[in-house]
């Protein structure tokens, strides 16, 4: 009986063990263009961390990030104002860290419930660290691109199958992700229907190029 007892107590070992494993190699997020993030998201603003609790609900809890809202992009139909941002408390389950009283974030998320969630899987990165053109995107270039596809190319060769693709390349290069249509190209749809790349250094005209560029 107290062979049976060890044997039973063994294999309960290596089942949890197996299942801890899974789970540290639970977080797989797909690449995407931030203009994608934001299309894709309920809620974006720009906000600092000021602090945060972890709470107790479920294996690993869930750690709630109370922050001071700077300005709101997108989601005012969902809520006026964002006071905490809820994510999972391990990485293994895509929680995201903030840091506390640092930086100020671009934040993107969804909402259930009433309460916005993010994780690693969003685009939140500290607003410093976007280029110019990504900044002007999350204020106004995204929004007009939603209606647009991004396709991303792994694998040469790559081709857009619909007017209303754009193919997104950054993949290919040495230079690796984030690439430069990713900090300095958005997506946008043309008066013809037609979606191409656009910089945005001047007027749209005169920067917009075509599908398959840069």
């Amino acid at each position: 009986m107290q062979s049976l007892c060890h044997q039973l107590l063994s294999l309960l070992f290596v089942f949890s063990s197996l299942q801890l494993h899974q789970l540290t190699e639970a977080c797989s997020c797909a690449l995407s263009h931030p203009q994608d993030a934001y299309c894709n998201s309920d809620i974006v603003i720009r906000a600092k961390v000021v602090g945060k609790k972890l709470l107790k609900d479920g294996p690993f809890g869930t750690m709630r990030y109370t922050v001071k809202q700077m300005k709101m992009y997108k989601g005012f139909n969902k809520m006026q104002h964002v006071q905490h941002i809820y994510t999972d408390a391990s990485e293994s389950l895509c929680g995201v860290k903030f840091d506390i009283n640092k930086y100020q974030y671009l934040i993107t998320g969804r909402v259930f419930d009433g309460k916005v969630y993010t994780g690693l899987c969003n685009f939140n990165q500290p607003w410093e660290r976007l280029s110019l053109a990504q900044k002007k995107g999350i204020n106004h270039r995204y929004q007009l691109g939603c209606n647009c596809r991004i396709k991303p190319c792994h694998y040469l060769p790559c081709f857009v199958t619909s007017k209303n693709e754009c193919l997104w390349t950054d993949m290919l290069s040495h230079f690796g992700y984030p690439g430069y249509q990713s900090r300095h190209y958005a997506c946008i749809q043309q008066k013809e229907g037609y979606c191409s790349w656009y910089r945005g250094m001047a007027g749209r005209d005169k920067t917009t190029i075509n599908s398959t560029d840069p």
